[in-house]
């Protein structure tokens, strides 16, 4: 593990040599570019940008929080995402979204304890004709009720 995070230090320290100049407006694309190599913010990367922008650490999360496009933990070996699009909306995908949140014991950003399910919702997938629908690693379930969603977790989970 700590092989790990070193490896994402030092690449976090690419991104940040980039800057040669550091100011404010530049925490975001820092963040993204950040997430984008180590695929979540780590609390060791935002200490380090915090540092490298002289901003407190309070306020990177606070506006990391702000997007929901940030994530604070790692993405599990399936990740889920969740259409709350409005023909999703419409076909009652909040209770997609509730059996989801019941069944793995996470809230939408969070990675199941055994890094197995991740859960995200998105504004819209794209398969609209398809409402309600979930996307677990691009592969689509579609017309779900809140009845399929242990079904279809169990079998990602008979794959282990």
């Amino acid at each position: 593990m700590e092989h790990k995070t070193g490896l994402h230090s030092s690449k976090v320290d690419e991104i940040l040599q980039r800057y040669y100049q550091p100011r404010r407006e530049h925490l975001i694309p820092i963040l993204q570019e950040v997430q984008e190599v180590q695929g979540y913010l780590s609390r060791e990367a935002v200490i380090r940008i915090g540092e490298f922008l002289k901003l407190p650490i309070s306020k990177i999360y606070g506006v990391a929080t702000f997007y929901n496009q940030f994530r604070f933990q790692p993405k599990g070996k399936y990740h889920v995402m969740v259409c709350r699009g409005t023909a999703c909306h419409v076909k009652n995908s909040i209770s997609i979204l509730d059996a989801l949140k019941h069944e793995l014991k996470v809230q939408p950003g969070e990675t199941t304890r055994d890094g197995l399910f991740s859960l995200e919702v998105v504004a819209c997938i794209g398969a609209c004709g398809l409402a309600p629908v979930i996307s677990v690693n691009g592969e689509f379930h579609a017309k779900l009720t809140p009845e399929d969603i242990s079904r279809i977790l169990d079998s990602y989970r008979n794959k282990e």
